[in-house]
């Protein structure tokens, strides 16, 4: 809540400081293009804002000059694709006034958006645990290529223009306020990469996913309608974050980002649904489809953070997740079998989070030959009164991260009854069976809230959670 007060205060701040200096007949340039921003390399470069009707526009960056013209208080140009820029450049917008934005980088640019987990900042929250070795982090954090736009945190029942945020460059001074996940991920890919790395945070704790939805998606979603109509009764049944209102951070989080042009998204969010579990595929799959829908940039990366595990998070909310992952195109499941606390729903693990995130990204989106992902269910099969179960994302085999067992299977026949189960490697392949069911029908691998799980592939990722009777 004291987020969501402070965006708010920001937000306000920022239009008022806007306000004061805006006289008749200026041009003004969306908040998104400000100084340290980083634009989309590789892709058409949107550039927009307001200013009186029939006013003449002149965008000039990086050799480029585009020209546009007020219609209806709007003028937008189109900046053609460049390569990576990492020595800063002046941006120039010229009208009956001229505005100078300076150090403009060409580089990547990701959204990264969620709940609590993906907002929490580096530095302190009381009294949510420290992050591991954050200090370490924050002193070591001298990454000038790497920036940040946040987005205030806020509901609207309007669809906002312009989110009214702001760029910060990376240093140990401003990290600590910077989004774990979304700077342990920035900074893995920029170590990787060596180019800029623009992030545009938009995240904000205690959210279900309808909310991050457009209005009319839900409506039109057959599978959804129900929850919008009732969507007041249902949200009742939950804690409500200050403002909520059916669509309400799509209008204030997302809406005004949308047409800047991104590499794709990071996505770490489910807390919020998980009284709602069963129905969270729809959910997520509606938001994603709606998202590359509005964004209109086609199937960009949609990298999504499996909920860690915790003493109340159902298996249901980490299996739809998983099955939506693998739905989508350029869909890519991070698992965080190994990155939870059974009391505490902010675990401190977020630097493998980040860095299983950067791997994901630079196979999905950069086309690298590298194993981003633990092993991933794939299908199983009756054996001699076993179940053989075979495994994706593990071409090199399986193996345990401690032990010498496998643990956290657990088998059923028909009568749905479920019994712990032994299991064996073999290869890439699981043999799971039990002395209780004499002809299994289902396996379940990590079925609980807070299982104690250590199959992993050879790449120390460890393997999802499934259910062989859900897809």
């Amino acid at each position: 809540m004291d987020y969501l007060k402070r965006g708010l205060l920001l937000a306000m701040v920022a239009a008022l400081a806007l306000s004061s200096k805006v006289v008749s007949g200026e041009i003004r340039v969306n908040s998104l293009f400000s100084n340290h921003a980083v634009l989309q390399k590789g892709k058409p470069i949107p550039v927009w804002g307001t200013g009186d009707e029939g006013e003449q526009v002149s965008v000039a960056f990086n050799g480029q000059m585009k020209k546009a013209v007020v219609k209806g208080g709007k003028w937008r140009v189109v900046l053609d694709p460049m390569e990576y820029q990492r020595q800063p450049q002046t941006m120039v917008i010229s009208g009956v006034n001229k505005v100078v934005l300076s150090d403009i980088l060409v580089g990547e640019v990701w959204i990264c958006s969620g709940q609590s987990n993906m907002e929490r900042q580096l530095g302190p929250r009381p009294p949510q645990p420290p992050l591991t070795n954050w200090e370490k982090e924050r002193d070591g954090a001298l990454f000038p290529l790497i920036r940040e736009y946040h987005v205030p945190q806020r509901y609207s029942e309007e669809r906002l223009e312009d989110a009214g945020g702001y760029w910060k460059v990376c240093s140990p001074d401003v990290v600590s306020d910077f989004s774990a996940v979304g700077y342990f991920f920035a900074r893995s890919l920029y170590l990787h990469l060596n180019i800029p790395i623009g992030i545009v945070f938009s995240a904000l704790g205690g959210t279900p996913a309808e909310d991050w939805t457009s209005k009319e998606s839900l409506w039109a979603n057959p599978l959804l309608k129900s929850l919008a109509k009732n969507y007041d009764e249902v949200m009742s049944k939950s804690y409500r974050p200050e403002g909520q209102t059916i669509g309400g951070l799509y209008n204030a989080m997302v809406y005004p980002i949308k047409a800047f042009a991104v590499k794709g998204v990071a996505w770490y969010q489910g807390e919020s649904n998980n009284d709602r579990a069963e129905q969270y595929e729809a959910v997520l799959y509606n938001m994603i489809c709606c998202w590359r829908q509005e964004f209109n940039q086609g199937d960009f990366p949609f990298l999504i953070v499996q909920v860690a595990p915790h003493r109340d998070m159902k298996p249901e909310i980490r299996e739809a997740q998983r099955i939506v992952a693998s739905k989508i195109k350029n869909g890519a499941l991070v698992v965080t079998a190994d990155c939870g606390l059974e009391n505490e729903i902010h675990p401190p693990f977020k630097q493998p989070i980040g860095e299983r995130l950067a791997l994901a990204a630079r196979a999905l989106a950069y086309k690298e030959k590298v194993e981003y992902s633990g092993p991933q269910y794939w299908k199983a099969k009756k054996c001699k009164g076993a179940m053989l179960v075979y495994f994706k994302h593990a071409p090199n085999g399986l193996a345990l991260r401690s032990g010498d067992r496998v643990t956290g299977f657990t088998i059923c026949g028909r009568d749905g009854v479920f019994y712990s189960a032994e299991a064996i490697i073999k290869g890439s392949n699981v043999v799971v069976w039990s002395k209780d069911v004499a002809e299994p029908t289902t396996v379940r691998y990590g079925w609980a809230c807070f299982p104690h799980l250590n199959l992993i592939g050879v790449n120390g990722i460890p393997a999802s959670p499934f259910s062989s009777d859900r897809i």
